[in-house]
């Protein structure tokens, strides 16, 4: 029986993903930053695991409690919608220490166990913006972008080794937090300086507008096939609103 470890799972694309790989039959480390119950099914064969991916003493202590690993789900993320210019400094490295650097630390301390054995998958999840051209996610945008690209390099690095790197590009989903937030007509962050207020509620009014979404169910399936892939495709668009997006790139 093999073991994903997913991270990010309190919620959205985490936690639905949690579920669906446990409805398959597989054993499930599921992670949080804060563990709570009534999240997700009690059983043997799934185990919520406190794990903050910007910290490294946090990630070593959840792999110790996971054990033999199969799979990284790299999901973990926080959203940032707004203006870049009202984006202090310390927002953008508080978005990229979580989406880019958090990635790349989980990955960086389950490659010597996948290497070792030669096998392993490492999916991240990044998001349909990188497919597109969306104002207001600039900070964001750039976050997963980088991930995109560290994902392609790092696969021919891995590949060797017999271990595996692709990547999940979700698209919008109003019940994940970036979709709440955008769907509140503007950014909770307070990151939309007045002269920018009308272009930017034009962009929120025009995303709450579209007719395509993405359900987190989507996303989980799309994880799972990634997963089970064995084409060498690198890039995933879940979604039908990302698979049109990723039809016309």
């Amino acid at each position: 029986m093999k073991t994903v470890l997913i991270t990010g799972t309190s919620s959205g694309y985490g936690r639905e993903t949690a579920r669906y790989f446990h409805e398959q039959g597989w054993n499930v480390i599921a992670t949080m930053r804060t563990p709570h119950t009534g999240v997700l099914p009690e059983s043997d064969r799934l185990r919520v695991v406190e794990l903050d991916v910007t910290e490294p003493g946090s990630i070593s202590a959840a792999l110790e409690a996971a054990g033999p690993v199969d799979v990284l789900v790299n999901n973990a993320g926080v959203p940032s919608i707004g203006v870049f210019e009202g984006t202090p400094m310390a927002r953008v490295r508080e978005v990229f220490e979580t989406n880019t650097f958090g990635v790349m630390a989980m990955t960086q301390a389950v490659l010597p166990r996948f290497r070792e054995r030669g096998s392993g998958v490492i999916v991240n999840v990044t998001s349909s913006v990188v497919l597109g051209h969306m104002p207001l996610t600039a900070v964001y945008k750039a976050s997963k972008m980088a991930v995109e690209g560290f994902t392609a390099s790092l696969a021919l690095e891995l590949a060797p080794f017999g271990v595996q790197a692709k990547t999940v590009e979700p698209g919008a989903c109003l019940t994940t937090n970036f979709g709440r937030r955008a769907t509140n007509g503007g950014s909770p962050d307070d990151l939309v300086p007045a002269p920018y207020a009308a272009f930017a509620k034009k962009v929120m009014d025009e995303f709450t507008g579209q007719d395509l979404y993405t359900r987190e169910g989507d996303v989980a399936e799309t994880v799972w096939r990634a997963v089970h892939d064995t084409t060498g495709q690198l890039r995933f668009p879940a979604g039908a609103d990302a698979v049109r997006l990723a039809q016309a790139k």
